[in-house]
């Protein structure tokens, strides 16, 4: 393989099974400051294509053996940035004609006026630069949409972090103000979850189930602390009043687009099976299933936690007393996952309790 031609060096090469025409074309470009190559043949023009790294063919369309228009798709396979001029006779404009379609950039007809073919060379190149320059744009372009939209992605996640810990840190504050209350989202969240797994949701709608069991009082920001911390039973304005805080919370996450499936749930938390519930009414599986998890996982909680009002029950009373619920308040689905959650976590604590000592 010869060497490569200096840089700057535009390289030529010219395809005529004429060798006066072929040796013409080259002696006239070489005067242009072209590295030329030639070739008597389209077999032989591929072979030198496949040699050199050639910016502009010039070739005859008619040639014994393979033509010049069959030329033309074979040559860009080999060098797809390849410009090509075509040389034909005056009554060949069809050949002409199929070599542009095939990706010929221009053609000239014989005889060849040199100043024709200066202007025609010259025009080619410009068009292959400009082809190369705008490949490289769009794949500079490419490179950095891919770029901005990664570090976009990166940003709108570390911001819908920080938005949700904000969220979640609220609850916790709101949830400190009152010792029987402390720590009751985070409880719901890890059983919404459990219950999620068991009845069989996919991994990333348990994600959502947790979180929204985390967020599910937020809206209890907007509760009077006189109505929250009141020991005896509610009065019918105080009950309303209480009953927002599920309309004020999925307003306060609204505005939070990654939170979308999130807020349903957080809004129909207090929804009921049989359609007594609120904030809507809504009957059985009108209620998001995050809803009618966390609902079960939310009177659990409060049945195994001291309140003013009772004394805590263990988890075989809870479930029990649960039972009662399961079809009126309670999805039956979602109880019945619950139920078995509680009576392997018995049979763990049996086994435990069962151990020896450690040797």
């Amino acid at each position: 393989m010869t060497a490569p031609p200096p840089p700057g060096i535009v390289t030529v090469l010219v395809v005529d099974d004429e060798e006066p025409i072929r040796n013409a074309l080259r002696k006239y470009l070489k005067q242009q400051q072209f590295e030329v190559y030639a070739a008597s043949s389209a077999d032989e023009a591929l072979q030198q294509l496949r040699l050199h790294k050639v910016a502009l063919m010039l070739s005859d369309i008619r040639m014994p053996g393979t033509s010049g228009v069959d030329l033309v798709p074979q040559a860009i396979e080999i060098e797809p940035d390849l410009a090509i001029l075509m040389l034909t006779a005056v009554n060949d404009a069809t050949s002409a004609a199929l070599c542009m379609q095939r990706g010929a950039m221009d053609y000239l007809t014989k005889p060849i006026e040199l100043a024709d073919l200066g202007r025609a060379v010259q025009r080619a190149l410009k068009r292959r630069e400009m082809h190369l320059e705008n490949r490289h744009l769009n794949q500079w372009l490419k490179e950095e949409v891919t770029t901005r939209t990664a570090e976009l992605h990166r940003e709108r996640h570390r911001l819908e972090r920080i938005s949700t810990a904000t969220l979640e840190a609220l609850v916790n504050a709101l949830e400190a103000k009152d010792p029987y209350l402390r720590g009751h989202s985070a409880r719901v969240a890890d059983l919404s979850a459990n219950i999620a797994t068991e009845i069989g949701l996919p991994e990333e709608e348990v994600d959502h189930v947790r979180m929204a069991g985390r967020l599910h009082d937020l809206g209890k920001i907007g509760t009077r602390d006189a109505v929250v911390n009141k020991e005896g039973p509610l009065t019918p304005d105080e009950f309303e009043h209480v009953k927002q805080h599920v309309i004020i919370g999925a307003q306060i996450l609204a505005p939070l687009v990654h939170l979308g499936h999130i807020v349903a749930m957080v809004k129909s938390h207090h929804e009921r099976w049989d359609g007594s519930g609120y904030p809507d009414g809504l009957r059985g599986e009108e209620i998001p299933l995050g809803g009618r998890i966390i609902a079960a996982a939310e009177v659990y909680d409060a049945l195994t936690t001291a309140r003013p009002y009772q004394e805590k029950m263990t988890p075989e009373q809870a479930v029990e007393r649960m039972a009662d619920l399961s079809g009126t308040v309670l999805d039956p689905k979602v109880y019945d996952g619950l139920v078995r959650i509680v009576s392997r976590r018995q049979t763990l604590v049996f086994l435990d309790e069962d151990v020896g000592p450690a040797l």
